[in-house]
């Protein structure tokens, strides 16, 4: 992941990556993560609202990384959200980790939902999730600006401890239609060790993974990568598993929440093992019984990538892949490591970036803080901005502001270029 994260500002520049750590006060400066040594800032430029919280110490927690022993937690409002600065119509990762830690003393995790500019991205229900919650995806922006919003959904106070940006090369991690939820980053190994940066430059988790029919392979040799542009971490691939049993496939099993839902695997393979002139490594690549290859062989200490360009629906919301042995092959089949996400759609457009523009210049020249006016001004309706109506058509329609109610703000001095040009358009004002 080349270059600097970004700095302190009006808003978070994230042409390149970005880390905050969410409620470290704004006076306390960057520091770098003792294992990644990658910069957090503190968040507070990029949020109206929010207090800061320290989760407790004890055996629990006492492995927690430094970025999530703080966090910032929302009593007042609604929506309370981020707004970044990024690059339109980039590829990012995007990661948010959610550690309560008892921090306010009340035994009582929240429930709350997390929404990614007008659409909702997931519900969170932190009792459910253990020490802490992390919710990743892979989208491509809209427009140069991207709003990550913690929503209260009942009596529960939400919060949220890490938000993380890592652009990633645009052709990779394709879809059809809608972005990437990630469900896992898995390495076949005994291992018991996370990779992350800096051994994966785009900053990805790897889990180590691995079942009782397994054998583990492993190599201290040179791995090229020839993955077009998806880099796996060497030491995800200079590991691998086969099936103990040599005539049995090698299988791997994973839920998805609903039959419905839509399933993406990348799967990353290398021939670790220098072949005999008599061996042979061939096997078929199956998903939901589904032949995706018929014939498939490793390259020799060169990593391969392998992804279905086409989601894939599981029966009864269980997905299998297996790898079968060809009658060719002498050898079990193998894999290194595999990457799993399944599909998830923000239908709801956000609204004109002009109006938007327009909107935040008000904002900004009469200092109005309003609670309400975070995120985006017209969607979701329940959330739209107070003084504010609009145009809103269809999820496919960017929404227009045409009613601007100012009134009752004692407002002072010239009216904004921004507001003339929209009253040019038909924007009312009162």
């Amino acid at each position: 992941m080349a270059g600097s994260n970004c700095g302190c500002g009006s808003a978070c520049k994230c042409g390149d990556s970005c880390s905050l750590d969410c409620g470290l006060p704004s006076n306390e400066p960057p520091y770098n993560e003792q294992f990644t040594n990658l910069t957090y800032i503190s968040d507070a430029n990029f949020i109206q609202g929010g207090k800061t919280g320290y989760i407790q110490n004890n055996s629990e927690t006492v492995s927690v990384s430094k970025p999530n022993r703080v966090l910032r937690y929302f009593p007042d409002g609604i929506r309370n959200c981020y707004s970044l600065s990024v690059t339109q119509d980039t590829k990012y990762l995007i990661r948010t980790v959610f550690v309560y830690g008892n921090y306010d003393g009340l035994n009582s995790p929240p429930r709350f939902d997390l929404y990614l500019g007008p659409n909702i991205w997931t519900s969170l229900d932190l009792k459910t999730s253990g020490l802490s919650e992390t919710e990743e995806i892979i989208h491509i922006t809209r427009s140069n600006s991207l709003d990550i919003c913690v929503v209260k959904t009942g009596t529960s106070t939400p919060l949220i401890s890490v938000i993380e940006l890592r652009p990633l090369p645009y052709h990779t991690y394709t879809t059809r239609t809608g972005s990437l939820r990630t469900l896992a980053h898995l390495y076949f190994s005994y291992s018991d060790k996370i990779i992350s940066y800096p051994k994966d430059v785009y900053d990805r988790i790897w889990e180590p993974y691995f079942l009782l029919e397994w054998t583990q392979i492993t190599t201290t040799l040179n791995v090229t990568d020839s993955s077009n542009g998806y880099a796996p971490p060497r030491d995800a691939i200079t590991t691998a598993a086969i099936p103990t049993n040599a005539s049995e496939p090698l299988t791997i099993i994973w839920s998805l929440e609903t039959s419905d839902d839509e399933t993406y695997g990348y799967l990353y393979f290398a021939e670790i093992q220098q072949l005999r002139a008599n061996e042979t490594r061939e096997f078929k690549i199956v998903a939901n019984g589904r032949v995706d290859y018929d014939s498939y062989s490793p390259m020799n200490f060169e990593a391969d990538t392998v992804f279905n360009h086409v989601s894939l629906k599981c029966e009864g919301a269980v997905c299998r892949l297996q790898l079968l042995r060809t009658p060719k092959s002498t050898l079990p089949p193998q894999m290194n490591a595999m990457e799993i996400f399944s599909a998830i759609y923000f239908p709801q457009s956000e609204t004109s970036t002009d109006d938007v523009i327009a909107i935040k210049n008000i904002q900004s020249t009469y200092n109005l803080s309003r609670t309400s006016w975070q995120g985006d001004p017209c969607v979701p309706k329940q959330f739209s901005w107070i003084g504010l109506s609009c145009n809103v058509m269809d999820t496919s329609t960017p929404p227009r502001i045409i009613t601007l109610n100012l009134s009752g703000n004692n407002l002072r001095g010239s009216v904004p270029q921004s507001l003339h040009n929209r009253k040019k358009d038909g924007l009312k004002l009162s």
